[in-house]
C-alpha cells in the first residue's frame, strides 16, 4: 500500500505494536496486538486505542481523528512485520462491533488488489471460511501471508 504511515514502534516479539495517531482530537496511542489463540499458529489481532488505565487494547473507543487511511495502513505494515517473522501464521480479524467489521471489510474491499498480491484473503460465514469476495458481507477475516517459493 504506497499509502502514509505512522511509525510503529515494536516489542521483540513482533507480536505487540503502538503508534500514535495524530489529527483534530489530538495525539491518541494506539495498539496492535498479534495474540496466539488455542490454535496452533492462529492469531487473533486486537486493535485499538491504547487504554490510559490499563495500558491495554480499548477497542470500543472512537477516536475520528480524521487519519482513517494512514491508521489502517499502519495496521498493515504491522501485519507485514508480523508475517515477517511468522511466516506460518494465520491472522484473524474482527470488529468489536458489527459496524467495525464492515469499517473493516470496506477497507479490504478498498485495497483488495493490492492486498490480495501478498496475503490470501478469507471471509468468515457462521462457522465457515471462504475465498473474500468483494461485496460480501462477513463476520470476520482471516489472512495469510503469500511466499514465492
Amino acid at each position: 500500500m504506497n499509502l502514509e504511515k505512522y511509525p510503529l514502534k515494536a516489542e521483540s516479539s513482533l507480536t505487540v505494536f503502538e503508534f500514535v495517531s495524530e489529527g483534530p482530537n489530538g495525539l491518541i496511542r494506539k495498539l496492535i496486538q498479534f495474540q496466539l489463540t488455542n490454535q496452533p499458529d492462529l492469531y487473533n489481532l486486537a486493535f485499538g486505542d491504547k487504554s490510559k488505565e490499563t495500558g491495554e487494547v480499548d477497542d470500543l473507543a472512537v477516536s475520528n481523528n480524521g487519519d482513517a487511511d494512514k491508521v489502517l495502513a499502519t495496521v498493515v505494515a504491522a501485519l507485514y512485520a508480523f508475517f515477517d517473522k511468522y511466516p506460518n501464521a494465520y491472522v484473524y480479524a474482527t470488529g468489536s462491533t458489527k459496524a467495525r467489521t464492515r469499517l473493516y471489510r470496506m477497507g479490504i474491499t478498498r485495497f483488495y488488489d493490492e492486498m490480495s498480491r501478498d496475503f490470501e484473503l478469507y471471509g468468515q460465514i457462521g462457522d465457515e471460511f471462504s475465498d473474500f469476495e468483494v461485496g460480501r458481507e462477513y463476520a470476520g477475516f482471516l489472512a495469510l501471508r503469500k511466499f514465492d517459493y
